[in-house]
């Protein structure tokens, strides 16, 4: 990518609460193991350290991240070469309700992606996490 990369926004939803926004690519994390169903877990949101570290120390919840981050690394590169810069891209993760599993991935995507030194801005939002 060129010095003033396109801004990545990385966004968090849930399914139960409407289709997906719009977005370049939208990855589903709704196989994964759901903290949802550990009661002492289901209040908490994936922004905190022991909602993603249940997910993203799963087995499952690893091989997700480096399939996607590497599947991500690779589209930002083609993006690169491209004639035509986009200015934005936006990247969707969805669970059930937005609230555990899709925060936690997209937070642990945006800060792999910030390690790599992209050029660009890289912005993260969560539009379901609040909601039951």
């Amino acid at each position: 990518m060129n010095n003033h990369g396109p801004t990545l926004t990385l966004l968090s939803f849930g399914h139960k609460h409407g289709p997906a926004p719009p977005a370049d690519l939208v990855f589903d994390a709704r196989p994964l193991p759901n903290p949802y169903w550990v009661e002492e877990l289901r209040p908490r949101h994936g922004l905190e350290p022991e909602i993603a570290a249940y997910v993203l120390q799963h087995p499952a919840g690893e091989r997700f991240l480096a399939l996607h981050l590497e599947l991500l690394r690779f589209y930002l590169e083609l993006e690169a070469t491209r004639n035509q810069h986009r200015e934005a891209i936006t990247i969707a993760v969805g669970c059930t309700g937005g609230r555990h599993r899709s925060p936690a991935l997209t937070e642990a995507l945006a800060a792999a992606l910030a390690d790599a030194s992209l050029p660009g801005q890289i912005n993260t939002r969560h539009r379901d996490i609040d909601k039951q």
